[in-house]
């Protein structure tokens, strides 16, 4: 049976309380348990590593045989392996429920299947919904277990002819500020921000968001520098109100790392080196060109060396869109599909 309007309600609600966990390393997932009446019977939602998962949660809230012949309403497939915490497909079976619906199946080797370990228990099961706010809750935690590391956002703004800095190294302001706003923006919504220590040394950036007014915006990545060379103790990135992260060159070591802390998106946008050196290694998801309207010649180019010698070794991008910020123009592109090269 299809998914009804008091099942479609309850996803609703299981979306906005899933919303109360840390987002990070595992899943924000929220469920709704409900009577054959279609009453909600209690609600939950995974608080963090260790700790009971959403279906397990609003189980605990229910006494006796409450949860008999109920639904379980839950924003991803419930697990079918035991890690810290036991396979949920089986909790929801032992306490009874009749009904689950989710709304996304569970990429994991080892955690999905639990969809069919519910059928053949019996349980009545409407899988893959694709409910769009639980799609929106998931997407860059399904992201980051799809690539196998954090999604990687590469940005840079340039002169109209490529070039990051005039002849003397300046490069304040380039764009406009309707484009800078927008790069704060989109800082605020990645969990960590990288920079090169090249940057960091000749230009001495906080790598903070920041609001139009110069405040501090309430969500901030997590500063990161590439490099062997030490950042200075008075260095602003070292007033952030994260801590600093540092990382030598190995840039595949240093996503494994920011996997492993539950940051599932990285903004790039320190310096040519740090940028090109994302760019040659593959690892650029999204590429965000700011460009302006001026003339700036010399030999200060946005990018560097990409191990490209001939025109047919070209990395060619897609061009998914293009946006006037004020004066200025930012170009969204993304790496071709394997049908499109």
């Amino acid at each position: 049976m299809a998914i009804t309007d008091i099942e479609r309600d309850a996803m609703r609600r299981a979306v906005r309380v899933a919303h109360n966990g840390p987002r990070g390393v595992n899943p924000q997932v929220g469920a709704v348990i409900l009577s054959p009446a279609g009453d909600v019977l209690a609600e939950g939602w995974h608080r963090g590593a260790g700790t009971p998962h959403a279906e397990v949660d609003a189980l605990s809230k229910l006494t006796g045989d409450a949860a008999r012949g109920a639904t379980a309403v839950v924003t991803l497939e419930p697990c079918n392996h035991t890690g810290r915490t036991g396979p949920c497909a089986e909790a929801l079976i032992d306490a009874g429920v009749a009904r689950v619906v989710y709304a996304i199946a569970d990429p994991g080797e080892r955690s999905a299947g639990g969809g069919e370990r519910l059928r053949a228990a019996g349980v009545d099961v409407v899988a893959e919904t694709n409910d769009p706010g639980a799609r929106d809750l998931l997407e860059s935690w399904l992201t980051v277990q799809q690539l196998g590391r954090p999604h990687v956002t590469v940005k840079w703004a340039q002169s109209l002819d490529g070039r990051a800095a005039a002849s003397d190294g300046t490069s304040q302001w380039i764009t406009g500020p309707h484009a800078r706003a927008d790069v704060h923006h989109r800082r605020a919504l990645a969990d960590a921000i990288v920079a090169g220590t090249g940057t960091i040394l000749a230009d001495d950036p906080a790598l903070t968001a920041r609001l139009s007014d110069g405040s501090l915006a309430t969500d901030q990545p997590i500063p990161v520098v590439i490099g062997e060379r030490e950042v200075p103790e008075n260095a602003q990135v070292r007033t952030h109100p994260c801590a600093m992260l540092q990382y030598g060159r190995d840039l595949h070591a240093a996503l494994t790392d920011l996997r492993e802390r539950g940051v599932h998106r990285v903004f790039v946008e320190g310096g040519p080196t740090v940028a090109s050196a994302f760019l040659a290694a593959d690892l650029a998801d999204e590429v965000l060109v700011y460009i302006a309207p001026m003339l700036l010649g010399g030999d200060r180019v946005a990018i560097g060396d990409l191990g490209v010698s001939t025109i047919t070794e070209a990395r060619r991008l897609h061009l998914a869109s293009i946006e006037r910020l004020g004066d200025d123009a930012l170009i969204v592109l993304h790496p071709l599909d394997e049908s499109e090269t």
